[in-house]
């Protein structure tokens, strides 16, 4: 049995001798993006273990530089826009305090509630994680002109739009993962 992964071109033929109706421009497209985004996600996951992350603390750590300063976020917020559920987030937020990534407090207009913000460190993570994958994300772009990146980008920004259209509610995990 082989142990190697077919080429893309190899993959098209093999589906197409066992489904004949099948388009080969529109499995490539489909699988190379695929393809991309695994080797990519491992990619950063090493970027993100040689600096001591995990990607669900650099989800978190992102989320809370999206909103901006002064970087903090209800948890549920952040568990909703993660796709995830209270005990996943709240487990996560426990292990972020734990290392001095994140802090959380009582908000003073509610109580009742918590507010989740980034400390000096997670902040400083974020920059260094921000860091190590521009210069990877430009090596892996290096070969297109700033045209065809322009092209590139818009194309995929399309696909994605119908993705995000057919399926409004797909932007967290299936299940909880944590």
């Amino acid at each position: 049995m082989p142990e190697l992964q077919p080429s893309l071109d190899e993959q098209i033929a093999i589906y197409q001798r066992e489904y004949r109706d099948l388009d080969p421009q529109v499995e490539k497209v489909v699988n190379a993006i695929s393809r991309l985004d695994r080797r990519m996600a491992v990619a950063y996951g090493r970027q993100l273990a040689t600096l001591g992350l995990s990607s669900s603390e650099w989800e978190v750590l992102k989320e809370l530089v999206m909103a901006g300063e002064p970087y903090q976020l209800w948890p549920g917020t952040i568990a909703k826009r993660l796709g995830l559920t209270p005990a996943a987030m709240t487990h996560r937020i426990d292990r972020m305090l734990g290392e001095g990534l994140v802090t959380r407090e009582r908000d003073p207009d509610n109580r009742v509630r918590v507010i989740v913000g980034v400390t000096d460190l997670g902040r400083e993570k974020w920059l260094q994680v921000m860091r190590q994958a521009s210069v990877f994300e430009e090596s892996l772009l290096c070969d297109l002109s700033g045209e065809e990146r322009g092209v590139l980008g818009e194309l995929l920004t399309r696909l994605l739009r119908r993705v995000e259209d057919a399926q409004p509610d797909a932007g967290g995990r299936l299940k909880d993962l944590d």
